[in-house]
């Protein structure tokens, strides 16, 4: 049965589709069974693996989440054999409001999920730089949620608001939601704010925070508009070690080993 993880973070820019992207492919390297599901219209982790989602119509999230079709056939196979992709269309971006009219319209996501979870090890949610409808149903999805912090001064204000979210749906949508971890990226280790706000979110989050930081790298900035991971783009790049490294830490947090 696979664990389900959703990954979010409402501020834009830090890492997340990145995360994503890397984490998943790191996974099905490791001969784990996994699903990445872009749930975010801009289709950032559909482009970085090589699918271009604008020329996709009829066959994605959206007809998921709209009940036209089952999850299992909207499933893209990837370049990676252990790596399944669930992409978006362009007709994503007006699905929320489709939706509001919907009895249970949280539980969408986690509804369709159900028929396929025995098929996959692992299943990663990308979700948009927002805590609008999409990425509540993948909190109420997941059983846990990571969450990429970008280690600036704005990144700590913003992360108020999504605690803020997590504990809503704890309290009633998805009790048994966990904080999977909390990985510092686009860490600069010349400057005393970076390290100032990993050691303030190592106090608060103690140990829920990854010991591996992704450090500020152009190839990792790159990797995407060659639709790759950064571990084929650049796999001595320092971005494809922390990757690497984060990969192998994610593994043994969450009871696996390589």
């Amino acid at each position: 049965m696979a664990k389900t993880i959703v990954i979010a973070n409402q501020k834009g820019g830090v890492g997340k589709t990145t995360t994503a992207i890397n984490l998943a492919v790191f996974l099905s390297k490791d001969q784990k069974r996994t699903l990445l599901i872009d749930i975010d219209p801009q289709g950032n982790s559909c482009s970085g693996l090589g699918v271009n989602f604008k020329e996709r119509t009829g066959n994605g999230i959206y007809e998921v989440l709209i009940g036209k079709k089952q999850i299992k056939d909207v499933i893209l196979d990837t370049k990676y054999p252990d790596l399944k992709l669930v992409p978006v269309t362009l007709d994503l971006a007006g699905a929320q409001v489709e939706m509001m009219g919907f009895p249970r319209k949280e539980y969408v996501l986690k509804d369709a999920l159900e028929s396929i979870k025995k098929d996959y090890d692992f299943i990663l949610i990308d979700t948009p730089p927002s805590l609008g409808l999409f990425t509540l149903n993948g909190l109420v999805a997941a059983d846990s949620v990571l969450i990429p912090m970008q280690s600036e001064f704005y990144s700590m204000e913003g992360m108020a608001q999504l605690l803020k979210a997590i504990k809503i749906v704890k309290s009633g949508l998805n009790k048994n939601l966990a904080v999977e971890g909390v990985l510092i990226t686009m860490y600069d280790s010349r400057t005393n704010l970076s390290k100032q706000v990993v050691e303030e979110v190592k106090n608060y989050f103690k140990e829920n925070v990854y010991h591996t930081v992704i450090p500020r790298n152009v190839r990792l900035s790159e990797a995407p508009s060659h639709g790759v991971a950064i571990y084929e783009y650049d796999y001595k790049s320092q971005g494809a070690e922390a990757y690497f490294h984060f990969g192998k830490e994610f593994l043994k947090k969450a009871g696996s080993s390589l």
